[in-house]
């Protein structure tokens, strides 16, 4: 994928992110939980057809049955492409699982009896669980599948291919860190803001100084996430280098360039929870919310270590050629 069609994706996602976020918090009755989503959509679609009429009851059948059946569909066409593996099997699992998922999310009221007392019975946070569950099950498998048939094609496959796996996987990594900074920490955001006026009720005058600790809170917490992305698409460029020549100037400039960019990720990340840190205990008395955790993006350093790894090994196998070179 090309790097100005992947922003454009991200840029998209971005805001597809920070629109559901908005639409969770005014509309929480029909986006309770991002795992849910689109289940939970196509489950209330599906329920206002049902209740139109003769007519919009057929339509609901037709498109209950189409979506759970699509799985089975993409099977068929891979049968008719190639040889299946054991991993397809999930495919088949997925439309069985989809048809009772897509029943509780068009009936919301019966999936307490499905979790019995898990839920802490039907009012409160228990449907929404219920439904980031049901959702969690269908990604679960439709993840895992991708993953399993990855894992294949990369042990069935040339450099040359591994190396366009690697793009595809960087690529999709982006969509997670994208998702990691616009979804999950900006609905952490709008959750907080929330909770704080709710529990400040008549002190509104006082709350300016809190909701700018908590959109640096924001900031610093998805401040790693960012330079992923940054150092996914220099990784990518890098990889394209090497497609040409993998010895070549450009791609040993672009190696060290990746490795300094790694470096400045994993600085401005520590720097930042001091610098918040400091910043707080400054103004502790006019906070009338505090953070007091301190935050370890793992996944986030795990990544940029490794691309930093990657990047070292790299201008040292160059220096190794070079030296065969002047003695050959």
């Amino acid at each position: 994928m090309k790097h100005k069609v992947l922003g454009i994706v991200l840029g998209v996602e971005g805001a597809a992110c920070v629109l559901f976020g908005i639409l969770q918090t005014s509309f929480s009755s029909g986006f309770t939980a991002a795992m849910a989503f689109p289940f939970e959509q196509l489950g209330l679609l599906l329920r206002m057809l049902s209740f139109s009429g003769g007519a919009g009851n057929a339509a609901a059948l037709l498109i209950y049955g189409a979506a759970a059946l699509l799985p089975l569909l993409i099977l068929f066409l891979l049968s008719r492409k190639r040889e299946l593996q054991r991993e397809d099997g999930l495919l088949a699992l997925l439309s069985v699982v989809l048809f009772p998922v897509l029943y509780f999310m068009t009936n919301p009221g019966m999936i307490g009896s499905l979790f019995g007392g898990a839920l802490g019975g039907s009012g409160g946070a228990g449907p929404a669980v219920g439904k980031a569950v049901l959702g969690g099950t269908v990604y679960s498998l439709v993840c895992g599948y991708f993953v399993l048939r990855l894992l294949r094609l990369c042990f069935e496959s040339s450099t040359v291919r591994l190396q366009h796996y690697m793009m595809v996987l960087l690529s999709l990594l982006t969509v997670v860190f994208v998702y990691l900074i616009f979804g999950a920490s900006f609905r952490e955001l709008l959750h907080s803001l929330a909770d704080l006026k709710a529990g400040n009720n008549g002190n509104e005058h006082l709350l300016g100084v809190s909701y700018v600790f908590l959109a640096l809170q924001f900031a610093v917490n998805a401040l790693p996430y960012i330079f992923d992305v940054l150092v996914a698409f220099a990784a990518l460029r890098l990889l394209e280098d090497m497609g040409a020549d993998r010895y070549s100037a450009e791609s040993v400039e672009g190696a060290d360039r990746l490795a300094r960019l790694c470096g400045t990720a994993l600085a401005a990340t520590v720097l930042s929870s001091i610098a918040f840190n400091l910043l707080q205990l400054l103004f502790a008395q006019k906070l009338l919310v505090i953070s007091s955790s301190v935050q370890i993006p793992v996944f986030s350093l795990a990544f940029v270590l490794a691309v930093l790894l990657v990047a070292r090994f790299m201008e040292e196998n160059k220096g190794l050629k070079d030296d065969n070179d002047m003695f050959i």
